[in-house]
């Protein structure tokens, strides 16, 4: 029985399966991850009927996505893997958007990255990532990226890069729980560590200022 996450992007995303997907919530609030978060994991498994003795693994998205958002998302699940003794598995945050892409053609996905840029990544026509995930200003991408189908929250952000915008704009916990379960059957093993792919907003100084009377 696996449970899933993400917070990597505007939405607060949790699931609960075993080969199907029992329950699934997803909310959009990019601000409050941390007080999203736990509640909804309560509401999932009680609705489910599922305790946490019996997960036996959790699932969680790695990003790309700002710092404090993702570290929520990542934090929570190696905490909540390390106090039940189950294994936690990553994936990232785009493939999970890219699996659930209906296209015949090559496509890309970009998320949010704040500082008017984007976290990216492109995908041939059977979804398998081609591309990335890195991150660019959205005018700063391969013409062929930006011009072409575009999965994500970044061609809501800005349509005037993205023109062809194609769903789903966010993430789903279920689809993260499948991909999860897919590879742990076929023994690939993602590490939960966090793809900030850059530094975080606020750092501490680098030294101390002197204070003179």
């Amino acid at each position: 029985m696996l449970l899933g996450l993400d917070t990597a992007t505007g939405a607060v995303c949790v699931a609960v399966g075993d080969g199907q997907v029992l329950v699934q919530r997803s909310q959009i609030d990019p601000r409050r991850q941390a007080e999203v978060l736990a509640p909804l994991i309560d509401e999932v498994l009680r609705e489910a009927g599922v305790s946490a003795a019996q997960l036996t693994g959790i699932a969680v998205g790695v990003g790309p996505g700002p710092f404090t958002g993702l570290r929520v998302g990542v934090t929570t699940a190696r905490v909540l893997g390390e106090a039940l003794g189950v294994p936690v598995h990553g994936v990232c945050t785009l493939d999970v958007i890219a699996a659930d892409v209906e296209s015949d053609e090559p496509f890309g996905v970009a998320t949010d990255a704040r500082r008017r840029e984007v976290y990216w990544a492109t995908y041939d026509d059977h979804g398998v990532r081609q591309s990335g995930p890195e991150v660019t200003a959205p005018a700063d991408l391969p013409a062929q990226v930006r011009l072409g189908l575009v999965a994500g929250s970044g061609p809501e952000l800005y349509p005037e890069v993205f023109p062809q915008a194609i769903p789903p704009v966010y993430p789903s916990a279920a689809t993260l729980i499948r991909i999860a379960a897919a590879d742990l059957a076929t023994g690939r093993i993602v590490e939960p560590q966090p793809l900030y792919l850059r530094r975080p907003d606020v750092t501490m100084p680098s030294q101390r200022k002197a204070v003179t009377p």
